[in-house]
């Protein structure tokens, strides 16, 4: 990526305490719940949330088809922080050539913070702001942040 170029950089205020939804992100029944953007599933071939765990998991899109993602969580530190990489992949794992304009593995680091009854969380991802927007992953983040406060405020 371009050294000029804004990095993506997404916050949200959610309506619950820091420690369910910092568990939204981490248990893996919740994560099916949420984690693919509107009118996607989600299925995970595999998900082991720990320091060095892997995960390796399918996104399935109406009009587009699938998607398989892999990564690896590189620091977990309860209930404020996560890192890890994703990278698109193929249905064993193994990481596939991405367009020119995206990156082919993505750190990703969501901090979360206490704002009362509420919880700031915010995703760093270390790709282009345009190019997120122009993939749909930027809407993407918008629409899964919207999915977690929904279950969230109904008690998930």
């Amino acid at each position: 990526m371009k050294s000029k170029e804004k990095e993506l950089f997404i916050s949200h205020l959610f309506e619950a305490p820091i420690d369910r939804v910092f568990k939204a992100w981490t248990d893996p029944e919740k994560l099916k719940y949420w984690y693919a953007p509107d009118g996607c599933t989600i299925e995970y071939k595999s998900i082991e949330v720990k320091e060095g765990g892997r995960f390796h998991y399918t996104i399935h899109h109406p009009l587009h088809g699938s998607a398989w993602v892999a990564g690896v969580y590189l620091e977990i530190q309860p209930p404020e922080k996560l890192v890890f990489t994703i990278h698109l992949s193929d249905e064993k794992g193994n990481a596939v050539a991405p367009s020119a304009e995206w990156p082919g593995e993505i750190l990703t680091t969501v901090t979360f913070e206490s704002i009362g009854n509420k919880t700031k969380a915010t995703i760093h991802e270390a790709v282009s702001e345009e190019e997120a927007k122009k993939t749909g992953a930027y809407q993407g983040w918008i629409e899964m942040f919207n999915k977690l406060n929904r279950l969230l405020v109904i008690g998930d």
